[in-house]
């Protein structure tokens, strides 16, 4: 049944209107789903049950969802247990479907609810969609028993009472008590329109640390530059070829090109690193002796 742009109250009284199925005709919808891909039967099986799928996805406009948008969810789970559906299982075809609509209208809701994502596993399903009713009847019985429960105290039987790690239950608390905010509203009337995101910590690098980045860098590369300075002009050819490039020479091509084996240019490698680093250390420690 096609669900975009229908109304939600022409669309249950097109559900209202659709066949009761008795348990034989379901069975063999099923199989001919099932069995021979017969999609007049899928249809006809997915439109019997519609009003199913619309009463439950009632039971959650209190989230904010628009409700066609809850209709058309809980639509998708009901079309997702008919192709999952097993007839051979002995169960009505409306007892499977409850939980495939159900689960597709709290993915639906949960994704919806913040832009931050809110969490899919069992646990925050559970406390995303009991916490706030198992909280209130929490507090009523503490009221009338003249006890006053603290919010550790309330978190903690919380937990207990829904199965589930203290520390979701603090998390969920966080993402239930407010909505997502703009950051470019303004934090108060006293702050000349000042925005939130004026607030924020620059992470790029401050003037200081840019300066500094661009000393280090320059003097490293005058420090490499004496460096290969040393060297004579094959070795400086081999570190190029070996370092320097964007995708570094073998051995043994360099060895072709030289006359050398490859272990030989391994050896006048080896010799040039060798005279750079003494290089390089005699440079820093001058420096430090300097800097001392």
């Amino acid at each position: 049944m096609p669900l975009d742009n229908v109304r939600d109250m022409s669309l249950s009284r097109i559900a209202m209107k659709a066949e009761l199925l008795d348990a034989e005709t379901e069975l063999r919808l099923a199989y001919a789903w099932r069995d021979e891909r017969d999609e007049a039967a899928l249809h006809r099986l997915i439109t019997a049950y519609m009003r199913l799928a619309i009463s439950m996805a009632s039971k959650f406009k209190r989230y904010g969802a628009p409700m066609n948008d809850l209709i058309q969810e809980a639509g998708l789970g009901l079309m997702k247990a008919a192709d999952k559906f097993d007839p051979d299982r002995g169960v009505r075809f409306s007892t499977y479907a409850v939980w495939w609509i159900k689960a597709s209208i709290q993915d639906y809701v949960m994704r919806n609810w913040s832009m931050v994502r809110t969490g899919s596993t069992s646990s925050q399903k559970s406390l995303f969609f009991n916490m706030r009713r198992v909280q209130a009847r929490l507090e009523r019985e503490s009221a009338s028993a003249g006890e006053t429960l603290d919010r550790h105290q309330l978190r903690q039987m919380i937990s207990t009472e829904i199965g589930v790690p203290l520390h979701d239950v603090e998390m969920m608390e966080g993402r239930l008590s407010g909505s997502d905010y703009s950051l470019n509203a303004t934090q108060s009337v006293d702050d000349e329109g000042r925005e939130w995101i004026d607030a924020l910590e620059d992470d790029s690098a401050q003037a200081a640390e840019t300066v500094e980045h661009t000393h280090d860098t320059e003097q490293l590369r005058e420090w490499l530059l004496s460096a290969m300075a040393a060297l004579n002009e094959r070795e400086r050819f081999i570190v190029r070829e070996r370092k320097l490039r964007d995708a570094p020479r073998t051995l043994e091509s360099l060895g072709q090109e030289l006359s050398l084996s490859k272990e030989r240019v391994r050896q006048l490698e080896a010799a040039a690193f060798g005279k750079m680093r003494k290089s390089l250390e005699h440079q820093s420690r001058e420096v430090h002796h300097f800097l001392a």
